[in-house]
């Protein structure tokens, strides 16, 4: 973990060549800049295209909705002191993870059932992370196949996988083979959902658990032409992915049933072993939040630790993961990558991550935000946002290239210290 009272370095580096969002900028890219300049403006306009429940859906959380709150909270208070003298031009934002170059750090976090918000969901996304070349994890339950995802992103694509206890971890150990044979640069197992819990705007909007396709719903989904014509064109949402497994049935409401049966529970840390050993690529736990739960996360093999409380989405009275991020990185920083999801919003928070003492951040909401807004095209512009704020917010603290952020001087008054976690 960086030093959150130290200063930036004061010795001068060559100049570094010009950022790759200096290159042309097309008019209708210029014109969607100048409408939907931030994740906020994206929001804004998905609530008004979008069917209520499919927005309720991207947008909610557990609780209150506090949890959400508590992410964004803090990530706005805090600070980083800038340190001018250096010539600064737009710095490049290209990063290494895992021993693979990427544009930037950022990246698309896992999302279940993304289609549901936006039907293609998941196509949209895989193509424009590899032409962004940045890192797409496709969940497990999603409307295209890992094979389809691996045509669609070669290069970036990365896969979530949720607990299948049942017959020996049959399912998940034929899921790890699948993923290898398709090339998949990276396996994410999700530790954060060990139950499912309620999330209330879900509920008013009319989506039920197991999910169906309600009349409400359709009558719904009748006022949204926007989302109409995505359904038309992608066809109705579908989990493809466990159609293997499920004696050919596709439909959400099927496939709740089997998740029901077959899923459930965080992984054990036997299972996590189990997993390392059939995996051979880089493995990353999702859903730390405790330092201890981080070393021996390390100390079992894993590559990376994805420091969330699912978006907020699963219980609201969770740390922030920015609050959280301190006190991990101070355990085993240097030791495995970081990657910060739930809260991400701009390349500002990706640079406080950064700063902090994570190696990249992940956003899922700000991303499903773009599909309701602009569609097809969405994804791609918000890559191209994270992107510029980025390089945007390098330049204004005197930053060459990413890695000096961690050398920036950091206010966090949010932040957890392993002293708080002493006996814990």
């Amino acid at each position: 973990m960086p030093d959150t009272t130290s200063t930036t370095k004061s010795t001068d580096t060559p100049q570094p060549k010009k950022a790759p969002t200096a290159n042309l900028i097309l008019p209708a890219q210029l014109k969607l800049k100048r409408r939907f300049p931030t994740a906020q403006d994206l929001r804004a306009r998905a609530r008004k295209r979008l069917p209520n429940f499919a927005f309720e859906y991207v947008d909610g959380g557990a609780g209150a909705d506090t949890g959400i709150a508590r992410n964004w909270n803090a990530f706005n208070s805090i600070e980083m002191v800038p340190r001018y003298g250096r010539v600064v031009s737009p710095p490049p934002t290209d990063v290494e993870l895992f021993g693979k170059s990427y544009s930037a750090p950022i990246g698309i976090a896992p999302i279940g059932g993304p289609g549901t918000g936006f039907p293609g969901a998941e196509t949209y996304f895989a193509k424009a992370a590899q032409a962004a070349n940045v890192p797409y994890t496709l969940g497990v339950l999603s409307a295209i196949t890992i094979e389809q995802a691996a045509e669609l992103a070669p290069d970036v694509l990365w896969l979530q996988l949720y607990r299948f206890a049942n017959n020996e971890h049959k399912i998940g150990m034929d899921l790890v083979m699948r993923a290898e044979a398709a090339g998949v640069n990276a396996l994410m197992l999700t530790w954060d959902s060990p139950v499912r819990t309620t999330r209330p705007r879900e509920v008013k909007s009319g989506i039920m658990a197991p999910f169906k396709l309600t009349n409400r719903l359709r009558l719904d989904a009748m006022t949204s032409p926007h989302w109409l014509f995505s359904m038309m064109r992608n066809g109705i949402p579908r989990f493809v992915s466990l159609q293997p497994y499920m004696n050919g049935k596709t439909s959400i409401e099927d496939s709740t049933k089997f998740i029901r049966a077959e899923g459930g529970g965080a992984f054990t840390w036997d299972e996590i072993a189990r997993y390392r050993d059939a995996w051979k690529g880089p493995l990353l736990l999702k859903g730390v939040l405790h330092p201890a739960d981080a070393e021996r996360a390390v100390a079992a093999g894993i590559d990376g630790l994805v420091v969330t409380n699912h978006g907020g989405r699963q219980i609201d009275a969770l740390p922030a993961s920015i609050d959280a991020l301190p006190a991990i990185a101070a355990q085993v920083g240097g030791k495995a990558e970081i990657i910060v999801d739930s809260g991400v919003r701009s390349g500002v928070d990706v640079a406080r991550a950064i700063a902090l003492g994570a190696n990249a951040g992940f956003a899922g909401k700000a991303f499903l935000w773009s599909l309701g807004a602009l569609g097809a095209a969405g994804p791609g512009h918000m890559i191209d946002l994270f992107k510029d704020d980025l390089s945007a917010t390098l330049g204004q603290l005197g930053c060459y290239n990413v890695d000096e952020l961690r050398s920036v001087k950091v206010r966090h008054l949010g932040a957890y210290t392993l002293a708080d976690f002493v006996d814990s």
